[in-house]
């Protein structure tokens, strides 16, 4: 059989007969510029595998966050207990005292808690999901052959694995990699003599986070061209699956946000090394004034949360959409409510942008400049609110398959639900003040953009790794993954709630030396050994991921979920430019089933004389 008589019989008679012509296979002949190893699997400007490169890393990324958060839970959990057996891995940083017992060193103990929180919430929860399933799905869903610029996307991905290699490089400095919280707050962060931790660890931490910046910036920049320029014939904005919606949201608000971070780490750094005061003023080192006035650290605050906050919502958003196409595919009925998700969506993306000082309450603001954000923080909940009563009526009457993928969405909205209510609690001022530092805080928002983002991304995962590799994730490892990990999850962050609300403050090394919370004691140990026991299950995952790319079930059908979307019209052997000759042309939108007594109806499957237009 010919390449020409194989492609045809790869592609589907609606494409091939009715498709729109591009041209494409006039010029590129699928894999033409995948000539060899480098340009195949390294320096690949083919979407699909800058997808694969993006969450490889972000999973090397988790479990180096999460073996730190195991160490300060086992050092909070049993503050006098002999760690010795950790010094071959750490070091220096375990202090051997009499008879040889081991302790953790206070600093390093910081220095974990700020590197877990840097590493989670930019190089997993934001490059690792929104990354992968930008990269995987725009161009697919759209009916594109490619980003808009796939050498851009190249670039993006490498200034991220670039930025991955100097904070890496920066755990292993003599002076200790940065200890002054993920949020880097000044004056701590602006003075390298403050502490071991602010030295050159910092100033590696800035340059990598400049450098991810970057690599944000030129995704971020992509995945809108493509999405507006680069449609095919027919797929019109309503036409678009919620994924691609939450992408582009997403890459909006970071294209915005990121740059204020960019900036606010450049004055960081001036004060560090040029001697300006942007941040500092009465100062005083050892008894001696600080020669540099008039600045404030309340200036970085509100430069950091102007991000910080919608950072959030570049973390949960594509989780959501993830969560709103997988749930529909797998209950078998159409999303309910698809405009009030993209909208809600929208108001998200503008509202995230208002409420970054509610962050700040404990910061001096003025009380009545506080309510603003107050109002408007209490009023994000409502778009929020909107999207899970659609979730949950999606899932009310549905043929629901229960399967690893649609556990994971079920698992994200209770997560969300969680997490959300507490954020009530938080969003106000008066209850704010005395919650704030303290392990309710961790709690909500571990739960809320933590542990269901992840959610979102594991249902991700276990859906279009057959997109991905080629090959099926082993469900049965993927259900017990699943029930190991949410029961493991309201296990370590229910009681953190508990304990917050019982005032226990977070960072402190140790709580034993405090009569107020050695009650707490005994739930601390607990919160620690289902802390260890959900690690290992998240082992699991990465076992069976590995393991699939290579000993999965082969994927053998275009189609093997009954999807809409048009990532599943492509070949079974992805290739380069997604569809071997024509591109598809749209006739509906993504969420047709159980129409007109059809199961489901692909994307391009031309409407019935008489059928109306579900996207209006």
């Amino acid at each position: 059989m010919s390449v020409v008589q194989q492609k045809n019989k790869e592609t589907d008679p609606l494409i091939r007969d009715l498709g729109h012509d591009d041209h494409f296979h006039a010029h590129h002949h699928g894999d033409k510029y995948q000539t060899n190893f480098l340009t195949t699997y390294i320096f690949s400007q083919d979407h699909k595998m800058i997808a694969r490169q993006y969450l490889i890393t972000g999973i090397v990324w988790a479990i180096v966050g999460a073996l730190m958060s195991l160490v300060f839970r086992i050092q909070l959990a049993y503050p006098d207990a002999d760690v010795s057996w950790l010094k071959p891995f750490l070091g220096k940083w375990i202090t051997l005292g009499t008879g040889g017992v081991g302790r953790l060193d206070p600093e390093f103990y910081y220095a974990l808690v700020t590197m877990h929180g840097t590493i989670l919430v930019f190089f997993v929860l934001t490059a690792g999901l929104s990354g992968t399933f930008s990269n995987l799905l725009i161009p697919m869903q759209i009916g594109a052959r490619d980003m808009a610029s796939p050498f851009l996307n190249m670039l993006s991905y490498w200034f991220f694995f670039l930025s991955s290699l100097v904070m890496m490089y920066s755990l292993f400095v003599s002076t200790g990699p940065f200890s002054g919280g993920w949020t880097a707050y000044p004056p701590l962060s602006a003075l390298p003599q403050a502490s071991s931790g602010s030295g050159a660890g910092l100033t590696l931490w800035l340059v990598s986070l400049v450098l991810f910046v970057v690599s944000i910036l030129l995704g971020g920049l992509n995945y809108i061209t493509t999405v507006l320029n680069l449609r095919t014939q027919g797929m019109t904005m309503w036409r678009l699956p919620l994924t691609v919606w939450a992408f582009l949201v997403t890459a909006i608000i970071a294209l915005l946000s990121f740059p204020v971070l960019a900036s606010g780490f450049f004055l960081l750094i001036f004060d560090r090394s040029l001697g300006t005061s942007f941040y500092l003023s009465d100062i005083f080192i050892n008894g001696q004034a600080l020669d540099r006035i008039g600045g404030s650290p309340i200036l970085f605050q509100h430069l950091f949360w102007f991000l910080g906050h919608p950072e959030v919502y570049i973390i949960i958003l594509p989780a959501m959409g993830i969560v709103s196409e997988v749930m529909s595919v797998h209950a078998r009925k159409p999303i309910f409510g698809y405009r009030a998700m993209v909208y809600s969506m929208l108001s998200i993306g503008f509202l995230s942008f208002i409420v970054w000082a509610h962050h700040m309450f404990m910061s001096g603001v003025n009380p009545f400049l506080s309510n603003f954000f107050v109002i408007f923080t209490l009023i994000i909940a409502v778009p929020s609110a909107v999207k899970v009563f659609n979730w949950l009526t999606t899932l009310y009457g549905g043929n629901l398959r229960l399967n690893t993928q649609m556990l994971f969405c079920i698992g994200f909205v209770s997560m969300f639900i969680s997490g959300g209510l507490t954020g009530i609690f938080l969003g106000n001022s008066t209850i704010d003040i005395q919650q704030h530092d303290t392990y309710f805080v961790v709690a909500h928002f571990h739960v809320v953009m933590g542990v269901a983002a992840f959610f979102g991304m594991f249902a991700g995962v276990y859906n279009w790794f057959p997109k991905l590799f080629g090959r099926f994730m082993n469900d049965s490892l993927g259900k017990i993954h699943f029930w190991l990990t949410i029961i493991g999850a309201y296990a370590v962050f229910g009681p953190m709630h508990y304990i917050g609300l019982g005032g226990v403050p977070r960072r402190y090394y140790r709580f034993d030396n405090f009569d107020a919370f050695r009650d707490f004691d005994d739930l601390n140990q607990f919160i620690t050994i289902a802390a260890i026991v959900t690690f290992f299950a998240q082992l699991l995952f990465v076992v069976n991921f590995f393991w699939s790319i290579w000993k999965g079930r082969k994927l053998t059908e275009k189609n093997p979920y009954g999807s809409n979307s048009l990532e599943w019209t492509t070949p079974v052997k992805t290739i380069h430019g997604n569809w071997p000759d024509k591109l598809p042309v749209v006739q509906r939108w993504a969420y047709d089933y159980g129409k007109d007594g059809k199961e489901f109806i692909q994307q391009h499957k031309p409407m019935a004389e008489g059928e109306e237009d579900s996207s209006h």
